[in-house]
């Protein structure tokens, strides 16, 4: 892995990364108090927030565990929960494949929505392999190694944090504070609008399939949208 590695362009996806922090440090405390509140004990809540590193995954997987749902459904829908990310690889692979396995198998544990979001207009940008992946190492370590820390904090001050405070609503807004800064287009817009309203009309499908068909229905949206502009341009 050293081959690839360059120092200057870590650092600079760790500074990059950084202002995400703002909406990544209540999520994961969010998180941390959900896995205890739920019935989990501190080790496991730690183990699940290291291992899984999936803020939406981490919190479906608790309100599950709390409703005393089996644990095939538990992973089953931490699974679909996660297929988007099937999504962001399609979009990272023609950039990362010359890299080799290990390069691969590391930047794939920590692609998270924040990662995917801040590097992939690097590698649009830049031919520069090494410092690219370098760049995506760098800014993924510290939303991993913050998001344990913040979990921990979570976990630890869960049992004096008021359930009046409703801190779940910080959930949304850090999706929405990744979202922002690409809504560039007229297109980007419509896929978005046209996700939203699906997601919210098929909200009662089983397993959280309401996220998927709805971002099945966004690509559509905006596969259509980019014809009908080739067509005028």
């Amino acid at each position: 892995m050293h081959s690839h590695f360059s120092r200057p362009a870590f650092f600079e996806g760790v500074r990059d990364m950084t202002p995400v922090l703002i909406g990544i440090v209540p999520f994961g405390m969010v998180c941390g108090i959900g896995a205890i509140a739920a019935g989990a004990s501190p080790f496991a809540a730690l183990a699940m927030s290291a291992i899984m590193f999936s803020g939406a995954a981490q919190i479906i997987a608790s309100q599950l565990l709390a409703a005393g749902a089996p644990l095939l459904v538990i992973v089953l829908s931490c699974l679909v929960v996660g297929l988007r990310f099937l999504v962001y690889s399609a979009a990272m692979a023609p950039y990362l494949r010359p890299l080799d396995h290990r390069w691969r198998n590391v930047l794939s544990f920590v692609l998270t929505d924040q990662a995917f979001a801040g590097t992939l207009q690097r590698f649009r940008d830049s031919d520069d392999l090494d410092a690219n992946a370098s760049y995506f190492l760098g800014g993924g370590a510290l939303l991993w190694v913050v998001w344990q820390i913040a979990t921990l904090a979570g976990i630890l001050v869960g049992q004096v944090i008021p359930a009046s405070w409703q801190l779940e609503f910080v959930v949304p807004l850090c999706f929405l504070a990744v979202l922002a800064p690409l809504l560039r287009d007229r297109v980007t817009l419509l896929v978005v609008v046209v996700t939203g309203v699906a997601a919210i009309a098929l909200d009662n499908m089983p397993m959280r399939l309401s996220m998927i068909c709805a971002g099945l229905i966004g690509i559509a949206a905006g596969v259509a949208a980019d014809m009908v502009r080739g067509q005028h341009e």
